[in-house]
């Protein structure tokens, strides 16, 4: 009875172990199948494009120093009106052409209880903006602004911040073929990669679509622009 015994635990020893050498078998597989189908690469494609600006902001700074308020109001009304006309003969509608409250100070108060001082009470900045689609109209216009010298206004340039400004508002019209395009280039990495390793490339595994930037093609033409945006993708491998 003992030896039987014996002999059914043996046989359930054995049955046992080979259960569990099968088992760690088929779990070794399966995580080498796992592993396998996660092989991957992650590259960036690159997509670029030079467009022109559609849109320009241009500010006309200018300054007046005075001793009377009343002097001060009258000279800021003509200045505007000059600059007015000068854009309006440029070739500028009124609707693009706006102002803003001009700044004024009291130098007088600015030095008070201080000897000497400066010459003039009251000086303003005034701007007058133009805001216009019509970019090379107005690069055209600001070649000309040493017109207005004669008519008696003397721009501030870019000083107190009036910077012109070229901008592109139509990104939204080139996102999709940008994108297209960069995640093609991407694909072409991807598969550079798998021919190098002998491998294939297969699905997209995960992709990120990078930020659009929009630069100035270089500092004399601030009405080129380049567009450029990285995508990153990562792809499955396959043999």
């Amino acid at each position: 009875m003992e030896r039987n015994s014996f002999w059914s635990y043996a046989v359930l020893g054995i049955a046992i172990g080979l259960g569990t050498c099968i088992a760690g078998m088929s779990l070794s597989h399966a995580l080498f199948e796992i592993r396998a189908a996660e092989r991957s690469v992650s590259v960036r494609g690159l997509a670029e494009r030079e467009v022109e600006a559609d849109l320009a902001i241009w500010p006309l700074g200018f300054e007046i120093a005075t001793n009377d308020l009343a002097d001060l109001q009258r000279q800021i009304e003509a200045k505007r009106e000059t600059i007015r006309e000068f854009l309006a003969a440029a070739g500028f509608d009124a609707s693009e052409i706006s102002l803003s409250s001009p700044r004024i100070r009291d130098t007088q108060a600015e030095y008070y209880g201080r000897e000497g001082g400066p010459k003039f009470r009251y000086v303003a900045q005034a701007t007058v903006t133009l805001r216009s689609d019509k970019v090379q109209l107005v690069k055209t216009a600001m070649e000309k602004a040493g017109d207005l010298v004669g008519k008696g206004v003397v721009l501030t340039g870019e000083n107190y911040g009036r910077a012109t400004e070229f901008l592109f508002t139509a990104l939204n019209d080139v996102k999709p073929a940008m994108i297209e395009e960069a995640t093609k280039n991407a694909r072409a990495a991807a598969e550079k990669f798998a021919l190098d390793s002998g491998s294939k490339v297969g699905k997209i595994r995960y992709a990120t679509q990078g930020l659009f930037s929009i630069s100035d093609r270089d500092a004399n033409s601030p009405e080129r622009k380049n567009v450029r945006v990285v995508t990153t993708v990562e792809y499955y491998l396959k043999d």
